[in-house]
């Protein structure tokens, strides 16, 4: 019975952080209770079933939280894992321990999910339903363990589990009403239909439940493979190295390891030029014509016009895809470089360099995502003025870096990870989004993305700069936003330094095996080479 022994103490470990436990309730609710009817209202836009959709979101939740929750399975547990092959613990033994219990977590965010629903309305179908939520979280299970296994990065890892389940989602039959033959190839596409019952009229002899079953098998085959796989006995760490001189030669030289450091990470740099050129482009494509209107301010009036979504969607999208990667990047910046910036402290560099260095080099990643998001939208769209719509969504991107920023030390990777997606898609992807309602509510105008986006919407759709009010807002978060990430970094690296700049300025008074400006006959009396 090692294998149970194994998956209790690797659930024990889950629950043991209470952010995991919460998070795990506040994703189906942020989904099935506060989203599902803008949801809802987006799919009747795209020309897919709004009402399918409200039980698919049960689905999505699940799904979401097994993919992430099987990744750090994956990915951040290797090197215990090979440690418990090295004292003898079975490669079976301790797959099918990770199988069970990334199967475990799955089933319970299906049943959260499911009990979330319940809430929000009555279930008509509820074998259909159980059976076709637990296939969603299932078939994400073996997603979160394939990325686990190839990015080891959290930045890396995270968003590659986000763009899947994005196009999963929002290029899926239940969202959409593309007819592609490439979205067949999206991992819950027949499981959509079969929860909807809405045959597809191309499963084949299997049908869509059976093809649905494959998928599932084929999830827990490949996850357990990659378990496998990752558990092998690999090579070391890296280690990093100092710089040390004068307050503009250590930002210098430490600037320039951080920018190596991220190019060495062509992943990421991979990541941040595609996710955002694929939504763009693929909002633009499937959008169907119509007429939605949008609350814009021009020459100082504040009217709503009518707009085609279709002209206009693939604009909008640039900073729904900025937010989230800005938020991760941010994230893993400050968590991946945590230890490395306590030691440096200690080591003598000045905290205050190092707090530069880290936020220079963020922005420098954040600001190529925002780059490459403007040239992409520039094939697609064309704003009516330029430079503040691309203010705009350098404002929502540097904003929600902070965010990353702030929040990685506060809730850790797993929680982390739940809150990048979740903040910003609340915050730009629902509240400030004018495809679904003309023009934020009140209580929106207090979220961070506010002014960035009434920026955005400013410059797309009007000639002339008339949301001065909104840049105040936007400034006025990136100004809080970098003091509290600036008190926090400087709480959780520089004040253990500060504790012990003393002894080590009292060490380096030594120097050769002795102490400067200390009488040689004291250093004979008391050297034990003497």
């Amino acid at each position: 019975m090692t294998w149970w022994v194994l998956t209790r103490g690797f659930l024990r470990d889950y629950a043991r952080n209470s952010t995991n436990l919460v998070v795990l309730v506040l994703v189906p609710v942020a989904f099935v209770l506060v989203a599902a009817d803008s949801l809802a209202d987006a799919a009747r836009l795209l020309g897919g079933d709004g009402t399918a959709l409200e039980q698919a979101t049960a689905g999505w939740a699940a799904g979401f939280l097994a993919a992430v929750a099987m990744y750090f399975q994956v990915s951040a547990a290797r090197d215990a894992d090979r440690r418990l092959l090295l004292c003898g613990a079975r490669p079976l033994t301790l797959v099918a321990a990770r199988l069970l219990t990334g199967t475990c977590l799955a089933v319970v965010a299906a049943g959260v999910s499911l009990a979330v629903l319940a809430l929000r309305e009555p279930v008509d179908h509820p074998g259909r339903l159980v059976v076709g939520t637990t296939m969603f979280a299932l078939v994400y299970l073996g997603i979160g363990a394939a990325v686990g296994s190839v990015a080891r990065d959290p930045v890396n890892g995270s968003v590659v589990v986000l763009f899947v389940w994005i196009l999963d989602v929002f290029f899926g039959p239940t969202l959409s009403s593309s007819e592609s033959p490439l979205t067949r190839l999206l991992p819950t596409h027949f499981v959509s239909l079969w929860l909807a019952d809405t045959p597809s009229g191309h499963a084949g002899w299997l049908g869509d439940l059976g093809v649905s079953a494959a998928w599932v098998a084929l999830s827990l085959g490949v996850s357990a493979v990659l378990i496998a796989r990752t558990s092998a006995v690999g090579r070391g760490n890296r280690r990093s190295r100092r710089a040390a001189g004068s307050r503009r030669d250590q930002y210098r030289r430490s600037l320039g390891m951080g920018m190596r450091a991220l190019g060495r990470n062509p992943a990421m740099w991979a990541l941040l030029a595609v996710v955002p050129g694929v939504f763009i482009v693929l909002s633009d494509v499937i959008t169907p014509h119509g007429h939605t209107g949008i609350a814009v301010r021009e020459n100082g009036r504040l009217a709503v016009r009518m707009f085609d979504p279709a002209e206009i969607h693939a604009g909008t999208m640039a900073p729904i895809a900025v937010a989230s990667l800005a938020m991760l990047v941010g994230l893993f910046t400050i968590l991946a470089t945590g230890e490395t910036d306590r030691r440096l402290c200690l080591a003598g560099l000045r905290p205050g360099v190092l707090l530069a260095v880290r936020l220079t080099t963020t922005g420098a990643a954040v600001l190529v995502a925002a780059v490459v998001s403007l040239a992409v939208t520039a094939a697609v769209f064309t704003p009516d003025g330029w430079p503040v719509y691309a203010l705009g969504n350098v404002l929502v991107a540097g904003t929600y870096a902070l965010v990353g920023v702030l929040v990685g030390p506060l809730f850790g990777r797993v929680s982390g990870v739940f809150l990048a997606f979740l903040v910003p898609f609340l915050d730009v992807g629902i509240s400030q989004s004018p495809m679904l309602s003309a023009q934020p509510d009140a209580w929106a105008r207090w979220l961070p993305a506010y002014g960035g986006t009434r920026l955005v919407l400013d410059g797309a759709l009007t000639a002339s700069f008339d949301e001065t009010l909104p840049l105040l807002y936007a400034g006025v978060w990136l100004l809080v936003l970098a003091v509290l990430t600036s008190l926090l970094w400087w709480r959780t690296n520089a004040r253990p330094g500060s504790s012990s700049r003393r002894s080590t300025g009292h060490a380096s008074r030594w120097r050769h095996g002795r102490p400067t400006g200390t009488p040689g006959r004291w250093w004979r009396r008391t050297s034990p080479a003497r």
